[in-house]
Parts: C-alpha cells; structure tokens; sequence
C-alpha cells in the first residue's frame, strides 16, 4: 500500500527505478499473450461495425420501400428554427427578462 502512496504522492527516485525495472520485464512477457488478445478485440469491433452499417442499410431501404408504397417522398426533419422554403435558420425569439428574476 505505501507504494501506491509514494507514486500518487509524486514518489521518490527508488520508487521509479523499480516501476521502470518492472515494467522493462513484464511487458515484453505479456507481449505474446496481449498481442492476439488485441488483435481479437480489435477483429470483433471491426464485425460489429459492419453489421450495425448492414442494419441501418436495411432499416433505410425498409423506409424507402415503405415510402414507395404510400407514394410519399422520406424528407428528414428540419432543423429547429430553419424553414423549409429557403432552407436557411430563422433566428428564435428570446426572452429578455430583467429586474430581481433574473
């Protein structure tokens, strides 16, 4: 426990040396066994990344389909404040209050 006391405390040469010794030999034990343990977290984000753009591919074509058969087209919601004829943002109304409230 006094280790992690003198290392949060900003710690003494003696305290690094040892931290430095400890990790010039753990790490390049660990190598081996981290490596592939990365590699495999890494492999599996990469798979959930690509199935999550595959369902939102087939949530926007199931969209599109569904919008076909109403004979409507799919705009996104505009912004808040913006108007849909020009496209450029209406400022908002904003509240000017003063006396004690405030």
């Amino acid at each position: 426990m006094a280790l992690f006391d003198d290392i949060l405390s900003g710690g003494n040469l003696v305290t690094g040396v040892a931290l430095g010794v400890a990790a010039a030999v753990i790490l390049p034990l660990a190598g081996p066994i981290l490596r592939p343990l990365a590699k495999n977290v890494i492999k599996g984000g990469i798979l959930a990344y690509q199935g999550a753009a595959g369902l939102i591919e087939d949530i926007s074509d199931l969209a599109a389909e569904a919008a076909a058969e109403t004979g409507r087209e799919i705009t996104p919601p505009a912004p808040q404040g913006a108007t849909r004829s020009t496209g450029r943002v209406q400022p908002r109304a904003v509240e000017i209050r003063t006396g004690a409230n405030c």
